[in-house]
């Protein structure tokens, strides 16, 4: 994985936390949801480039 994809990656990961935290702090749900989905895209792209670097090796 590129260095450039490891920091998109943790960037949309670390959006996702914040705007879960804020839709906790004013109980929007819908905000909650979206920081969810952010952080789980983010995890799951993530996986899916440490399996290519682990068959590139």
């Amino acid at each position: 994985m590129s260095g450039t994809d490891k920091l998109t990656n943790k960037i949309e990961e670390v959006s996702g936390k914040g705007k879960q935290a804020v839709g906790d702090a004013t109980d929007d749900r819908d905000l909650q949801a979206e920081g969810k989905k952010e952080e789980s895209k983010s995890n799951l792209k993530q996986g899916v480039e440490n399996v290519k670097d682990a068959f590139k090796s």
